[in-house]
């Protein structure tokens, strides 16, 4: 019986020595999330930045989009768990109304209503010059037939949204923008609570259209206004932009501090368009530098590592699944890209000069850069594009092209190795610079004609992968005579510098992006002093790019051979001009515990979309 019990307490010493640590003694009602973007509280809307970090929250604890991307049919469709009804009009004027009806059964996490008076003010929201007064960039409508009237001040109204019914919405866009190729995409809204964001406000609709007014009819002064907002969207402690209480999605948040956020399920939410509800009852978010994020997998301190973009991460994530069995991995590409951003009005302008864009391009290895960033598990990008992205994955043949026999030549003449190609070659370099002025001093220095020397300071987010080769880069550019500065700044400040919500001296700004499912250039653009279209992030004017992009996005729905004729013109302009400096797309990296069952963000558009539908343990 000795030898019976001593055998027995053998096999479970063994059995706990070659359990993984992830596995012992710890709850598995909880997923412990890491990511190395930190978050920067963005919770409500992408007005305050599109943060990959905030992003996901956000996706996590707002649902019930009108539209949802269908990646099997490559196209916007309506959610089916919110629209029971479409119908699409043509009006005379070329426009198209488009007719929602809602299910009655959506709720708000503390079980208030969802009706389409909450779409509507999602919309009108975002356009208001209140929120621009707050800080948040707004997000022009221009596609909604009167939106030019309505935010001039001319209309009261906004005449094409309509409030037909609680259960019925109508979105008409305007013929200017038609054909639009994601057509469908336009509808994109999600409902926020006009109950907390705005009380004492409501929507009406007395037939010319949707405005906010006073839901006290009696009430002397406008209740909407911008200094309710910033009580209820920027307080700090219960702001709705940091800290959403009321919320549509599979989780709600449940804490903000420290930069980590926790959620817990959503029992009030109907589930996504797959049927899938959440079943893993919490969630824990944090970010981490690229050194810890293995090191808290392999101790349990976390369970999924998501989208590790290091080179060096992810080969320690394969070595440790190699050690241990119960860890798995997926691979997925990117719809997005790391570049370099040109901030044409930093230091007096000097890299608003075409010429000295190119020789920085000609100085910069981004082969080399992209090399010590992503290693093999990325590719250089030669244009303003992810590996992700459907048309440069039909283009690459990694999907079939719908077309026929007879548009075989055409698509093979759309060649992503046509466009533009910079590498290291400081000759040329040279050469650009003392066209621009910047000539050579027995000294080293370039400098201009007033002796001023070709200074240039470059800003990159602390603790990403790609220091080690900026400060390479950063030395070649000193060595062809530039006085390069790089310096590193946390995420928060060098975004509020790339979207100019605050000043800067940066020439130029490194960072690692993701484009949004309705791939529309044309909005990065914003008029101009004298009305001229400027790419908002550099500040750099040209109408032949905004043209490009617009005749991208009026290609007809379904047309993708026109599409991405249209596409490659975009990106060979983009390449000539440079408002950024592309170098590299790659593939997310996810490592996490085996017993995360059903967890495919391969297949899906982020961990957020791939985790509701997983399980949890045995």
């Amino acid at each position: 019986m000795k030898k019976a019990m001593a055998l027995m307490l053998a096999a479970a010493l063994l059995l706990a020595l070659i359990l993984p640590a992830s596995a012992e003694g710890k709850a598995r009602d909880t997923l412990n999330v890491a990511v190395t973007t930190p978050m920067t509280g963005s919770f409500f809307t992408a007005q305050w930045g599109n943060n990959t970090s905030d992003t996901d929250v956000r996706a996590l604890i707002h649902g019930y989009n009108l539209v949802r991307w269908d990646a099997a049919a490559g196209m916007f469709v309506a959610d089916s768990t919110v629209v029971s009804g479409l119908a699409a009009t043509d009006a005379p004027n070329g426009g198209r109304t488009y007719t929602l009806v809602l299910y009655r059964d959506l709720v708000y996490s503390d079980g208030t209503p969802i009706t389409a008076r909450d779409y509507a003010f999602s919309i009108l929201l975002e356009m208001s010059p209140e929120m621009a007064e707050l800080g948040g960039t707004p997000r022009p409508k221009t596609y909604i037939e009167g939106y030019d009237a309505y935010v001039s001040g001319a209309s009261e109204t906004l005449a094409g949204l309509r409030v037909i019914a609680d259960d019925q919405l109508a979105i008409t866009v305007s013929g200017d923008c038609l054909p639009f190729f994601y057509e469908l995409g336009l509808l994109d809204c999600t409902p926020y609570p006009i109950s907390v964001i705005a009380p004492g406000v409501r929507v009406a609709d007395d037939g010319r259209g949707a405005y906010l007014t006073n839901a006290d009819e009696t009430a002397a002064e406008p209740v909407f206004t911008a200094d309710l907002l910033r009580e209820t969207v920027l307080d700090p402690e219960t702001g709705y932009r940091t800290h959403p209480q009321v919320t549509s999605g599979a989780y709600r948040l449940t804490s903000y501090e420290n930069g980590m956020a926790a959620f817990e399920r959503n029992p009030r939410f109907k589930g996504d368009a797959q049927g899938h509800r959440p079943t893993i009852q919490r969630i824990t978010f944090r970010s981490m530098s690229q050194e810890e994020l293995i090191p808290a997998l392999r101790d349990g301190t976390v369970d999924l590592v998501n989208k590790v973009t290091s080179a060096r991460v992810i080969r320690d994530g394969m070595a440790l699944r190699e050690e241990d069995p119960a860890i798995a991995m997926a691979g997925y590409p990117r719809s997005g890209l790391g570049f370099l951003a040109f901030n044409t009005d930093g230091h007096a302008g000097v890299t608003a000069d075409l010429r000295v864009r190119q020789a920085l391009a000609y100085l910069i290895d981004c082969g080399d850069l992209a090399e010590t960033t992503v290693g093999e598990f990325g590719t250089r990008a030669k244009g303003y594009y992810g590996v992700g992205q459907w048309m440069v994955r039909m283009l690459n043949g990694q999907t079939e092209t719908p077309a026929a026999d007879t548009d075989a030549e055409a698509w093979k003449a759309l060649s992503l190795d046509s466009l533009p190609a910079y590498g290291d070659d400081p000759e040329k370099a040279a050469a650009l610079l003392e066209e621009a002025g910047w000539a050579l001093g027995e000294d080293g220095i370039r400098r201009n004609a007033e002796g001023e020397p070709l200074s240039l300071t470059i800003l990159y987010a602390l603790g990403s992968a790609a220091a080690e080769g900026l400060e390479r880069q950063t030395a070649a550019l000193r060595e062809a005579g530039i006085d390069a500065v790089l310096t590193g700044v946390p995420l928060n400040e060098l975004l509020a510098q790339y979207y100019h919500t605050a000043a800067s001296d940066a020439d130029l700004i490194f960072l690692a992006s993701n484009f949004d499912l309705v791939y529309d250039p044309a909005s990065g653009f914003a008029a101009g002093d004298s009305g001229e279209p400027v790419w908002v992030t550099s500040a750099l004017a040209d109408e032949t790019l905004y043209k490009a992009a617009v005749a991208m996005r009026q290609t007809k729905p379904g047309d993708l051979l026109a599409y991405c004729t249209r596409w490659m013109a975009f990106q060979q302009r983009f390449m000539e001009i440079l408002p950024a400096l592309p170098v590299y797309s790659n593939n997310y990296y996810d490592f996490y515990p085996a017993d995360l069952g059903a967890y495919e963000p391969s297949s899906n558009i982020s961990w957020v979309q791939a985790v509701i539908g997983a399980t949890l343990g045995e």
